[in-house]
């Protein structure tokens, strides 16, 4: 059988495969975010999209602040910037310029799940109807939540619709040139989240032989043949964390969280880290020049292998 290389540039995936007007979801879950494709659509000024993300951090505020999305369909929002300075979503959610649905950790994962295992809808807790959750309704209107008779019991039954994003982003520990994705660590929605997805983007610390991808087969999370794009981008997730590779990196953090304490002050670092860089690469560069080679290097995981397996 014919394999396709998949191997592109960050721009070049995100020209190609994500469009204005398009759902976008994020598939890393707390972890391994991958803000290298994220800076990407900022930087292409992607505009009109409809965002997903379970437990938005300062992906979803990065994507709000490029006036990138005009709708947010999430379960937790971080506020950066603390609580008197409130945050990006939170701003633009007052102006006006955002619509945003909410749900619970439960219900949105429900959504996916049912994308992904290509159900028209999935049932959730009866509970939730006793929940404002339910009862407040934003873009979705209606349709976002339904109820239905059991035909067991004749019970009434809350259900969500399938969520099927147009492009699904992802960072993960390796990949091969097919696009068969491995990622290790915590998982969260990021199976269903990739799978519910028609087009899914991955961004990769390195790209491996397909020999290395068929030795440790249950790493494997997204099949080659499902993939649109592969992207070879060491730091891809910086400054997030990634299992074997990455740390948190704190310097970096605490800049993001200053910055986001004002609109002026996150515009600043936009034009810096952002706009006045053409990818990742510069990306690195540059933080090597701000914060030195040290922070770079202490941003590295240390090795620390679990038992081996036969």
């Amino acid at each position: 059988m014919h394999e396709e290389n998949k191997v592109m540039t960050a721009r070049d995936a995100i020209a190609r495969f994500l469009h204005d007007g398009d759902s976008l979801i994020v598939g890393n879950y707390t972890e391994g975010i991958p803000y290298s494709l994220i800076f990407e659509i900022i930087r292409q000024k992607k505009r009109g999209l409809t965002y997903y993300s379970q437990s938005g951090t300062a992906d979803a505020e990065f994507l709000v602040a490029g006036d990138c999305v005009e709708k947010l369909c999430s379960a937790f929002i971080h506020k950066w910037g603390g609580r008197d300075a409130g945050s990006m979503v939170e701003r633009y959610q007052r102006a006006g310029k955002l619509e945003v649905e909410d749900y619970t950790n439960f219900t949105y994962n429900a959504r996916i799940a049912a994308g992904a295992y290509g159900y028209e809808l999935m049932p959730v807790l009866p509970s939730i109807m006793d929940s404002d959750v339910f009862r407040v309704r934003g873009f979705m209107g209606e349709d976002k939540f339904g109820v239905i008779k059991s035909p067991f019991s004749g019970n009434d039954i809350p259900v969500v619709p399938a969520a099927n994003p147009d492009v699904c982003i992802l960072h993960v520990q390796r990949a091969d040139v097919n696009g068969n994705a491995q990622h290790w660590g915590g998982l969260g929605s990021t199976v269903h989240a990739c799978l519910a997805s028609k087009k899914i983007i991955v961004s990769c610390e390195e790209i491996v032989d397909y020999d290395i991808i068929k030795s440790s087969p249950h790493l494997t999370i997204v099949p080659g043949f499902r993939v649109n794009a592969v992207i070879e981008e060491p730091y891809g997730c910086h400054p997030a964390e990634l299992p074997g590779y990455r740390n948190v990196d704190y310097a970096m953090m605490m800049l993001i969280n200053a910055a986001m304490c004002s609109e002026a002050g996150l515009s600043s670092m936009f034009d810096e880290w952002i706009y006045g860089l053409p990818d990742r690469v510069a990306y690195i560069q540059h933080y090597v020049q701000v914060f030195g080679q040290r922070s770079l290097n202490s941003y590295n995981a240390k090795s620390y292998y679990s038992a081996p397996a036969n």
